[in-house]
């Protein structure tokens, strides 16, 4: 985390929804809806969301709950604001935050594989047990574990008007004895009839699911493992759910 802060953040964050658009999200979001909400005795109106990015979760879950979104990234936080402007947003690290008050759940999608040593991810976890209600559950949706890591590529963008982007994404794992992996970024931005480049290389963690749980437990959490299938793709995901202990 304290790697300087790759350029998807910060100066090219403003092509992030041609990167990754929120339209692409709606699926998955109603999955996290669900795994939050069903068979909970909590009601859950109130969600925090850390690592929000982008926004582009927050777009689709905000129609069923009242988000608040928390991201490092200023620039991330502002492309958020434009898409869901009646959202309230805060400019915090997720390792550190405190408001003061608390929430029904808190939710960390793939921005938690920015947590690349084991007692970031611990302060992550204090911080979602220090903003439930007894009981209120925090749902973390990382990319990956390391038991089921597989080295790949993916091809990616989109248009919109004059704009357009393509991007190649590397992950690869230089050293399985560690904790984190490489994921390297080759964009190709085109506005009218110019074309320019860009690159970004930085490190994920990637962590065994018994650390998750582990750290769960330790943080004040009840943990269980959530697999979850999405139609579109078929492919099962390791998901983890935490209740907070009363």
């Amino acid at each position: 985390m304290d790697t300087p802060a790759p350029h998807l953040y910060t100066d090219l964050a403003s092509w992030w929804p041609l990167i990754s658009p929120p339209e692409d999200y709606a699926e998955e979001a109603e999955e996290f809806i669900r795994i939050l909400t069903e068979g909970n005795p909590l009601p859950v109106k109130r969600v925090l969301e850390l690592g929000s990015g982008g926004g582009h979760n927050a777009y689709h879950m905000k129609r069923r709950f009242r988000m608040t979104l928390a991201d490092l990234s200023p620039a991330m936080v502002e492309c958020s604001r434009r898409l869901n402007p009646l959202c309230e947003h805060i400019v915090a690290d997720m390792r550190t935050l405190r408001l003061d008050r608390p929430f029904d759940a808190v939710f960390l999608h793939d921005a938690v594989g920015h947590m690349v040593e084991g007692r970031d991810l611990r302060d992550v976890l204090i911080t979602a047990a220090l903003h439930l209600k007894p009981g209120g559950r925090v749902l973390i949706a990382p990319d990956s574990v390391q038991e089921s890591f597989q080295e790949e590529t993916n091809l990616g963008g989109t248009d919109r008007g004059e704009r357009g982007v393509r991007f190649l994404e590397w992950r690869f794992d230089p050293d399985p004895k560690d904790h984190r992996i490489t994921v390297a970024l080759s964009y190709s931005f085109r506005e009218g009839e110019r074309v320019t480049f860009s690159q970004d290389t930085f490190p994920l963690g990637l962590f065994p699911s018994s650390e998750w749980l582990e750290l769960l437990e330790e943080t004040g959490f009840a943990s269980q493992i959530v697999l979850s299938t999405l139609p579109s793709t078929g492919e099962e995901r390791i998901l983890f759910l935490g209740t907070l202990r009363e």
